[in-house]
């Protein structure tokens, strides 16, 4: 019996059953389609939003399978996608009907202390980098939920706890090998293939599928010291306007965000505060713990706090703090972020005047505060354009019901849409559930990047992502 699978058309078409027969003695990992034991279990992506069927997964265990599958869907003009860690909250890892290029199973690491460098697969997660590295006291920039893949992240540019002392993850790559739509396997530095290399550093995967990932590594922990400190709603404006000003004069090594979310309703929290709505100071001091204590007092003692849960902790614990509230497959999740052109009064008061209308408890909407050493990495070095602004705001919405869907997610819409008069227009690539405007996904970088999808990728084979269309 033939396999029934969309082309790049989106049109459905039968591979025979040969064609299919010769892929499979080619490959070495598992291959699945419905119906399969494992095919079920394989094809769940973390947003519960999504239930997609691929036609075809293709478990690749290495940089061979990775290049047997690609050629394999160049020849037979298949629709594509591709699945790291599945974590990215579009659901772009699986499409229905498509083929699946599945990176799950590579998790590959080695790390030397001495160089301070981790080389690491594309199926690899943070929780599974951080462990590895942080058994010599060192890590790399990685995410803020430690389940998240590594690979989708910092081809998107890679914001976390450690931004503003250490850059983004994509700061941080040295060297990347990729497989490109040709089929060919081919190493990406500063010495090699440059302008791919510029290209991967936030252009998503518009540009292949990366094989390995070589990392600098920075000495951190394994004890820090970590904020979070939960003010009352009703005191948000002071404490915004305290909190901005202390960052403006505050060291590289402290790297902190401020949330409006809901206390959640968890012990060991007095069940006293569940569902109490408040803004959220958080912060690392990427340094001595100790000295981290002493610098970040200033945060937990702005105006009384309902919950204070800042402490010395491991690094990992940090990294580890939101997994609880993010679960795969457990809620349904839709982003969406802004870039700010000033954090002066004016956008206090209109992130505040929207923020106690949260649609759910869960719902997380967060100021990711810019500078140090990710802000002076010039707008035009990598492809990850969002530098020459002071912060980003996201709305990170989070419910269970889809009867719901349509409601909270118009409802996030229009509250990224009222910032608009304080942005300029960029965005977060790994922070975007809908397919946005490429010039506002890549801002003045696009230009560069369509030059270079033309190059490597020109009939658009790696399409599911925030695509950047070749002009062909």
């Amino acid at each position: 019996m033939s396999l029934q699978i969309l082309n790049l058309d989106a049109v459905s078409v039968a591979l025979a059953d040969e064609t299919v027969t010769a892929f499979r003695q080619s490959f070495y990992g598992p291959i699945l389609v419905p119906g399969d034991d494992a095919y079920d279990d394989v094809r769940v992506l973390w947003n519960g939003m999504y239930d997609r069927r691929p036609a075809m997964i293709a478990r690749c265990t290495g940089a061979a399978d990775v290049i047997d599958a690609v050629n394999f869907a160049r020849a037979n003009n298949l629709l594509v996608t591709v699945r790291g860690g599945g974590h990215h909250v579009a659901g772009l890892a699986a499409a229905d009907d498509a083929l699946m290029i599945d990176l799950s199973l590579m998790k590959g690491i080695q790390v030397d202390p001495q160089a301070r460098i981790a080389r690491a697969q594309p199926g690899v997660t943070w929780a599974e980098l951080d462990r590895e590295t942080q058994a010599f006291g060192l890590a790399t920039p990685g995410g803020v939920v430690s389940t998240t893949g590594i690979a989708g992240l910092t081809l998107g540019g890679g914001m976390g706890l450690l931004r503003r002392k250490y850059g983004l993850a994509c700061d941080n790559l040295i060297a990347v090998d990729i497989v490109t739509a040709d089929g060919q396997f081919r190493r990406a530095s500063v010495e090699e293939n440059r302008d791919l290399f510029w290209a991967i550093r936030g252009g998503g995967g518009n540009f292949g599928i990366v094989t390995s990932f070589e990392y600098q590594l920075h000495p951190v922990g394994p004890t820090v010291m970590n904020c979070a400190i939960m003010y009352p709603l009703a005191e948000a404006k002071h404490v915004l306007q305290v909190w901005r000003d202390f960052m403006a004069t505050a060291p590289d090594e402290i790297t902190s965000q401020v949330a409006f979310w809901s206390i959640p309703s968890i012990d060991p929290i007095p069940a006293v505060l569940w569902a109490q709505p408040v803004l959220v100071v958080a912060a690392l001091y990427a340094g001595a713990a100790d000295e981290g204590e002493r610098l970040l007092q200033p945060l937990r003692a702005i105006t009384t706090p309902l919950l204070d849960l800042s402490g010395q902790v491991p690094y990992r614990a940090a990294q580890q703090s939101f997994d609880p509230f993010f679960p795969k497959g457990a809620h349904l999740y839709y982003n969406k972020s802004t870039d700010l052109n000033s954090l002066d009064d004016e956008v206090l008061d209109a992130l505040i005047s929207r923020a106690g209308e949260s649609p759910t408890p869960a719902t997380i909407l967060v100021l990711w505060l810019y500078g140090g050493a990710m802000s002076r990495v010039g707008v035009h070095d990598t492809a990850f354009s969002g530098r020459n602004v002071p912060a980003l705001y996201s709305v990170d919405a989070v419910w269970d019901d889809p009867i719901d869907s349509e409601r909270i997610i118009g409802w996030a819409r229009d509250y990224i849409q009222s910032l608009q008069p304080y942005s300029a227009g960029g965005l977060y690539v790994n922070f975007a559930s809908d397919p946005e405007a490429p010039q506002a996904a890549y801002g003045p970088n696009h230009q560069r990047l369509v030059e270079l999808k033309n190059k490597y990728d020109p009939h658009n084979l790696f399409r599911m992502n925030q695509n950047i269309k070749p002009t062909g």
